[in-house]
């Protein structure tokens, strides 16, 4: 059977303006190679809407990537309608890992915040199991944000988008 072949919509193309190139590259790669579609959901967003999400408990940080164009949310759209299924996002976050290493471009996912996904294996649902746990040792609780892609600050400590 053939793999479909998915684009981005016009809209997706919209909310990429202003992010970094790095990762648009790695959103297009991915799309090229996923099983299920997917559209931008967020790229670049202002501080009061940071700070909405913030308040809301959507966020939990106002030094998000997303202010700079590092970051984007990606929506999974199986049979055209978006999911928060996050099995579904752990498999997004495999096509995403693929993509980066293709293109040797390091990013983060928001399964498991204190990793890159090249130091992950393929079980995303077993690798944000073992986030969770080491959270816990820190007495801290784990926030799971399966549509959250981003470059790393290690990587990419610039405050603007190239």
């Amino acid at each position: 059977m053939k793999q479909p072949h998915f684009q981005l919509s016009q809209t997706s193309q919209t909310r990429l303006q202003g992010v970094h190139p790095d990762l648009i590259n790695v959103v297009e790669q991915a799309l090229r190679a996923t099983k299920i579609d997917f559209m931008v959901g967020e790229g670049i967003r202002s501080f009061a809407r940071q700070k909405e999400l913030v308040q809301n408990k959507k966020s939990h940080t106002l030094k998000s990537r997303h202010l700079t164009g590092h970051a984007v949310d990606l929506w999974l759209l199986p049979n055209n309608k978006i999911t928060w299924d996050a099995a579904a996002y752990c498999t997004l976050a495999n096509t995403m890992k693929q993509a980066a290493e293709e293109l040797n471009i390091p990013l983060q996912w928001g399964g498991v915040w204190d990793r890159k996904l090249s130091d992950l294996s393929d079980d995303m649902e077993k690798e944000t199991e073992l986030y969770r746990q080491r959270r816990a040792q820190q007495g801290k609780t784990a926030f799971f944000d399966g549509p959250h892609f981003q470059l790393p600050w290690s990587d990419y400590p610039q405050e603007q988008s190239a």
